[in-house]
């Protein structure tokens, strides 16, 4: 085997170590979820003695009159409409801002992008006291509605950044051909930014799946909490029972796995190539 070859099987076993230990909390947690609790912290194997399923069967039920199915349903409830009118939103916002020129563009452009550099708790009181006025509290409203405006400033900042590398030339084309400015955005850059959209349409799948604070200030019934605050409450309740939390996580964080796989091949596509071949 010469040196080149060499390198290059040391690179992948390099790899598949690093990508076993990087993985291996997840697999322990899958194998500890049929563990009963006692053997949880005395085993650091994946592969359980005595398999149970007291862990899922408690976990399914609930706490509090609120199922697993229902904190999940809540879940995607705020999850899907957010992923839409961020999608919409920043789409519209970062198109304006790249591609056409205005009064007062450079000014409104630098207020938008300092918007990034305010953490959230900072936001969350005068956020919260206008929702309140408003009679938003104790809804999805106040999680939702703010996204249709691009209140995600970061998305919009990563479509910018996508749009400026996006050929002039694609909608001169498309003007010549007779299209107008909306047909020119849905058919012409939209495919083009196809992997800068999956992108942000994961992101904020993810972020929102695991989005804690927002619900926790805003929904202020137990029927209406989605999974992030049902399964603390469940860690509230059950005290000890980690096979229980640990089936119940692994149940909900299913679908955004799913989610993910399914749209991987978008997700890593090249933005370019994908707007010479369309």
């Amino acid at each position: 085997m010469n040196g080149k070859k060499m390198k290059i099987l040391m690179k992948y076993v390099v790899l598949v170590v690093v990508g076993g230990i990087m993985i291996y909390p997840l697999i322990w947690m899958v194998g500890a979820s049929f563990k009963a609790n006692s053997e949880i912290f005395t085993e650091i194997g994946f592969w359980p003695k005595n398999p149970t399923l007291n862990g899922y069967q408690s976990g399914i039920k609930g706490y509090a009159g609120l199922s697993l199915l229902q904190a999940m349903k809540n879940t995607y409830t705020i999850v899907l409409p957010k992923v839409v009118v961020t999608v919409f939103s920043v789409i519209i916002t970062s198109y304006g801002f790249t591609r056409f020129h205005f009064k007062g563009r450079n000014v409104m452009f630098a207020v938008l992008m300092s918007t990034l550099f305010f953490p959230q708790v900072v936001l969350n009181v005068p956020q919260y006291i206008l929702f309140n006025q408003i009679g938003w509290t104790n809804s999805y409203l106040p999680i939702i509605v703010p996204a249709a405006f691009a209140g995600d400033t970061y998305f919009v900042f990563m479509l910018i950044q996508f749009l400026r590398g996006i050929p002039i030339e694609l909608e001169e084309a498309a003007y010549i051909d007779g299209c107008g400015t909306w047909t020119t955005l849905w058919k012409i850059i939209c495919p083009v930014l196809k992997p800068a959209i999956v992108s942000c349409a994961l992101f904020q799948f993810m972020w929102v799946s695991n989005d804690f604070m927002g619900p926790l200030l805003y929904v202020q019934s137990n029927e209406s909490y989605p999974v992030s605050i049902f399964l603390k409450m469940s860690m509230d309740e059950t005290g000890f029972e980690w096979n229980k939390i640990l089936a119940m996580s692994i149940i909900s964080i299913i679908p955004s796995l799913l989610v993910f796989f399914l749209a991987q091949d978008s997700f890593v596509e090249g933005i370019v190539s994908g707007g010479v071949k369309g």
